[in-house]
């Protein structure tokens, strides 16, 4: 499908950068701050948090260069990306109901750089990645801003989904699709974009990120 291949690229492109970076201290005490790369790393979800579906793209982070602002940011003079600091993303499938997901998070150097690329980049683009006829639909109180559609990602009417939040300092994606009808549906997206918000919030606390999805 056109999302899958997307996925792919999007992936692809930043593993040959690969990943690092040194931590730095954090407040701890709730206060939104900037993510160092390794943050942004250890944010994405691995195996560990993903049981029952298998890594096809290893949690990988980058800085944010005129390359990865064209990717993160496909829009006019790459907006949204004003501020940005790191890029990552990371890739899982599902065997059993032949779907995949792929969590993208953009770090900000401050919130209010987050909120405001908050509409650009959901008007500009994201938004529309559900495909044709999506409808928006409810997430529950997750992050500090949040939207959601779920629609058609594939030629033959097969469901694809993605979601947007804000948690402090950063911008999060969850786009999932599957290959065949009901192999996803707003519940596994729900509970997919809570992992992802629920890790944004504990790194920022200064915390290890932990947050996985139930076995």
């Amino acid at each position: 499908m056109r999302k899958n291949r997307w996925c792919v690229a999007v992936t692809a492109a930043l593993l040959l950068a690969g990943c690092g970076g040194g931590a730095e201290s954090d407040s701890g005490d709730g206060k939104a701050v900037a993510l160092t790369k390794e943050q942004v790393r250890e944010t994405l979800p691995d195996g560990e948090a993903m049981p029952g579906w298998k890594e096809s793209a290893r949690p990988t982070a980058v800085e944010m260069d005129r390359l990865y602002r064209s990717q993160a940011c496909p829009v006019k003079d790459n907006a949204g990306c004003d501020n940005s600091r790191f890029y990552g993303a990371s890739t899982f499938r599902h065997d059993d109901t032949a779907a995949t997901v792929t969590f993208l998070i953009i770090a900000y150097d401050s919130e209010q750089a987050a909120r405001e690329a908050y509409d650009v980049l959901w008007d500009g683009y994201y938004g529309k990645r559900a495909g044709q006829r999506a409808r928006t639909f409810g997430i529950g109180p997750i992050g500090d801003e949040r939207d959601a559609r779920f629609g058609s990602s594939g030629f033959r009417g097969e469901p694809g989904a993605v979601t947007q939040t804000r948690v402090g300092t950063t911008l999060l994606w969850t786009e999932a699709a599957s290959t065949e009808k009901g192999g996803i549906d707003e519940d596994d997206v729900r509970d997919l974009t809570a992992v992802l918000a629920e890790r944004a919030r504990q790194a920022q606390n200064g915390d290890a990120p932990s947050a996985a999805l139930d076995g």
